[in-house]
Order: structure tokens, then sequence, then C-alpha cells
């Protein structure tokens, strides 16, 4: 990792880039990363936390996205499904394969709507039958059909279904189950990739909490929140990748642009032990009753409900409201009836907004989520150009930054050296890939470290085999386990805190870790964990108490808490 101080220090002497990356959500990290490789300056800044906005805010699913072949959108469900498979080789600590289970309620329905979708001559949601759903799902087989990753689909009757998902509403006709793929910590992966590029290139640089906030002539202004004060930057390319702020970002460097039309999405994390049986393990992939596409999905010991899809204008305004939660807790009915769910037993919510193209279209559900490049070029007041990352989804950011750094390399007239189809990412390097393996790998590991096989295992599934690095820096001096978090340990928090650009103790409990998303932040862990990062990073008491009080403002604020 790259010191922060360092970082400054270095801008500061050689201010000119060749590209500034504004964005850290998954698509500027991507890009950012792929460019480290190619041996370009590269700087990616991000006004807040990296992955704390649309990026940290999805379904967390991997997927090809079924529902889009009924818009004819076949290139970005073939690419999506082959790059979830990318990722679930190179991040195997992070994609993990998900059985989904889709509830049908109609054999025939929809059969004639989907091909009038596709032609444009429908523009409204209609019940999707057991027929067309198979159409959908052998298509979706025959796409990575040669890879054959994950088991293809089937469809299993309502007797079978009903003893598979007791739970389930007795008026469907069958169900269809097929593999898909999630993402436990999004977070971390976006973090992972930027410690990796560091570690690839001594010309690649990452800020966080460092807003870009002017530009004029060939210079573009970033502030540091952190240590105060502004640097000077002048880069050759500018990459926007701001997401659902893509348009505030080009406002702010001389162009007032309309590129994207975002929709905000909630979500809920449900301790539910009987909802959570109920799934059998499975996401539970269904259409509501007006015709939006939600899920319910095991979330560790947890359930994920979800999701909205409203149209909304400034992204920094994006809170999951009382009205989205009614909606959520409704939903829920709609296949499990007997299942009774309540506000109590919310632990988590949260939201984003979708940096979606933006359109007129009536129907938010029908906007394409594939993605495109748009470039505002070099003027006589602005040397450079700008290439805007517009729309995109987790699945695909591997090829949309392939995609990006291609149109920067032939900008700068630079060669690509390196490609990133097979590349592992942080803790998927030399990942053990059976259970044999990774209980040899632990125990290797146990001799070095000399901690509990338990706790190992622990590390293990959090970190992938980054948590090597974090076991033996654990051992190296005395260690005891947080008295409000009893799964994690001191020296933990210290090593996540000193080696993972944690400027604030919300980095820590919703971007490093689970614990704020789980529902394990109480306001001792708050606290807690504060004084252990302000005893890394050298805090005064005053500055701690400050942190304390902002990470409480935040986790009750936007994630539903009362602390």
């Amino acid at each position: 990792m790259t010191e922060r101080s360092t970082i400054f220090q270095a801008l500061r002497q050689q201010p000119q880039v060749d590209v500034l990356i504004i964005g850290g959500g998954v698509n500027g990290v991507g890009t950012f990363r792929d460019l480290a490789l190619q041996g370009v300056r590269v700087l990616l800044v991000e006004k807040g936390d990296f992955c704390g906005g649309a990026s940290a805010a999805s379904s967390h699913m991997l997927h090809g996205g079924i529902r889009y072949l009924e818009n004819g959108e076949f290139r970005l469900v073939r690419e999506a499904l082959h790059e979830r498979n990318r990722l679930l080789q190179n991040a195997p600590h992070y994609a993990k394969p998900l059985p989904t289970a889709i509830p049908i309620f109609r054999w025939w329905s929809g059969l004639l709507n989907a091909p009038l979708k596709f032609l444009n001559l429908l523009n409204k949601p209609s019940e999707r039958g057991g027929v067309v759903i198979k159409l959908g799902l052998m298509m979706y087989d025959a796409f990575t059909g040669r890879q054959q990753t994950m088991p293809f689909h089937r469809l299993i009757g309502r007797d079978e279904s009903l003893t598979k998902y007791p739970n389930l509403n007795r008026d469907i006709v069958c169900t269809a189950e097929y593999y898909d793929a999630w993402m436990p910590y999004p977070e971390r992966l976006c973090l992972e990739m930027i410690l990796d590029a560091e570690a690839a290139s001594q010309h690649a640089y990452a800020l966080n909490y460092a807003p870009m906030v002017g530009g004029s002539g060939s210079t573009v202004v970033i502030r540091d929140v952190i240590g105060g004060g502004e640097i000077t930057v002048t880069p050759r390319v500018v990459i926007n990748a701001a997401g659902p702020w893509i348009d505030f970002v080009n406002g702010t460097i001389q162009r007032s642009t309309r590129m994207i039309g975002g929709t905000k999405g909630s979500h809920l994390i449900l301790d539910h032990p009987e909802l959570l049986a109920a799934t059998n393990g499975h996401e539970i992939f269904f259409e509501n009753a007006d015709g939006r596409i939600v899920l319910i999905c095991p979330y560790l010991d947890r359930v994920m409900v979800g999701t909205t899809d409203i149209r909304i204008d400034d992204p920094d305004q994006a809170l999951c409201t009382e009205d989205e939660i009614d909606y959520m807790l409704t939903l829920v009915k709609r296949v499990f009836p007997t299942i009774m769910v309540s506000r109590s037993q919310i632990v988590f919510t949260f939201c984003g907004v979708r940096p979606l193209p933006a359109t007129d279209a009536s129907r938010t559900g029908s906007i394409s989520r594939d993605h495109s490049i748009e470039t505002l070029d070099a003027t006589s007041e602005r040397p450079y150009p700008v290439h805007a990352l517009v729309g995109g989804k987790w699945t695909t950011f591997r090829a949309f930054s392939e995609q990006a750094a291609d149109t920067v390399l032939k900008t700068l007239d630079v060669r690509r050296q390196t490609g990133t189809e097979a590349l592992p990412i942080g803790g998927g390097m030399t990942y053990p890939r059976d259970a044999q393996g990774q209980t040899l790998w632990l125990e290797r590991l146990q001799k070095k470290a000399e901690l509990p096989l338990d706790h190992l295992r622990t590390l293990f599934e959090r970190y992938g085999t980054r948590a090597e690095a974090i076991a033996q820096f654990m051992s190296a001096a005395n260690d005891q386990p947080l008295a409000a978090l009893p799964d994690y340990t001191q020296r933990e928090i210290l090593f996540l805190t000193a080696y993972e650009k944690v400027e604030s103790t919300s980095d820590i409990l919703l971007r490093r870790s689970l614990i704020g998303m789980m529902g394990h932040a109480s306001r001792a862990a708050v606290e807690e964990v504060a004084a252990l990062v302000g005893q890394a990073k050298g805090w005064t008491p005053a500055q701690i108490a400050a942190d304390v009080t902002l990470t409480v403002t935040i986790l009750n604020q936007r994630h539903g808490l009362n602390l």
C-alpha cells in the first residue's frame, strides 16, 4: 500500500499525470488497475471512501441478467455470463456460486409479451410464465455452454418444489432452478484491486477522501479532506467514473451534460432465521405483483430483501424510505405468505443510485444496464479529453474497464502490455480450490502464525489468502478479542487500519468488514473500534470522539440504525 502522505508528496513534486480517474467505484477501480498494469502514471481520486457509493449498494449479485433477454440485450447477457465465470475463477474468495430459484405461477403467461418487448412494441410489465422462463434459461445456458462452470437449469414440478420449499406459496405451478453467483464483500473486492494496482506499479496512486473540486485550463484541483489543503494536477486524459455523479463532475470541469438518468434501489438486511431456512440456501428471484423483479437472498446468517427502482436526480439524497421498507416487507408475502416479517427484524438498510444512461423511457425496468463511454473532446479551454463511463453493472466491470483502458491507451499512444482476463485479485491469488487444499493451506499457516485453526479459518473466509499476512501480523504481538465484537481482535483492526487505506471508523465497519451490514455495529462496538483506529493513526481523544459521532450519524441516518 502506498501511504497517503507519500502520494501527496509525489504529486506535489510531479503534478503531471497521464490519466486522472475521478471516482472510486468498481468501474473506476477496475480501470485504475488495468492502466497500472500498463505502466502509465495514473491517479484515482474518490470524494469519500472507495466503493462507498453505487458500487456498495448493489444487490451483491454477479449474474447475466436473464430478464435482459426480453429486451434483446443478448450481447450484454453473454458478456455478463462470461465475466461472471471469470470472477469465480479470479476472485474465488469473494465470488461465490449462488443457486437460484424462480417461483412460477403460470405456464403460458407472457409468451406473446416477450417478443413484443423485444420488438419495442410493448413497454409495460407482464407476468412471465413457465414457458417464457424456460426459453430464457435455455439461452442462458447456451451462452456459457462451453465453459460449463456451473450446472445447467432445470424446472421442478409443484409437488417437489413444495417439498423442497415447504413455506412457498402453494399457488405455484413449478419452480425453475439455475446458478448465478454473488459477492459477500464487494467493497473489499474493490479495495484489493487498488492494493494490487499500487503493488504492480510505482506510478499508480489511489486517494480516498480526495474530491475533485475544480478545473481551470489544463489543471484539476484535488482537495485533501483528511490532511487539509489542495493540490493541482495536470492530466493528459481524464476518466469520469463518478457513476451517478458523472454529470456533477462534468459540470465542475467546465461542461454541462445530461448523461445519467439514475434510479435508486434500496435493500433490507433481516435477522430472520425462519425466512433464512425457507430459502433452503437459494436466492429466491421472482416477479412481484407490480412486475418489478425482486429477490430474497441468504446473506451468511442474515437475509437480504430488495430492491426498489425509483427515479432520482441527486444521488446524495438517496436514502431508504419508509414507503420502500413497506414495499420490501410486503413482497415477501408474494412467495412466502405464511412467514411474518416486521420492522423489528431489520438490522441494516442501504440505498444507492444506479448510474443508468439518461432516457425518456417510461418504465425504469426497461432502461438498459449496458455500458458505454461518452467522450468530451479536448478543447482550447480544456486541453484534455474526458471519457465518461456511463452505465454498467458489477458483473461486467472488468470488460468495461478494459474497454476504458484501451480508449485511454489509444489516446496516449501506448501499447497494451498485459490483460486482466485471468488475473487473480487480492486474496484470490494461490487460492486453494477444494476442501482438502484449504485444510492443508490453513495447517501450514498455523505453523507460521500459531493461532487456533478455527480462527484462521474465519480469517480465510473473510480475506482469502490475504489471511496469511493478517494472521502473521496478529501473532507478532499480544492480541485479544474485542469486548463488543469477539469475532474480531484488536490487531486485526489495527492491520486493516494500517494497511488498507482506512481513514475513519466507518471505513472499517461498512467497507473493510461486514460488521455494519450484519447488524453488529453497536454503540460499544463503534467506540471500541474507533479507539483502535485512533491508536493506529495517532489521533487525540477529541479526534476519536468526533469520529465516533460521525460514524454513529452515518449508521443512523443512512442505514436505519438507532445507536
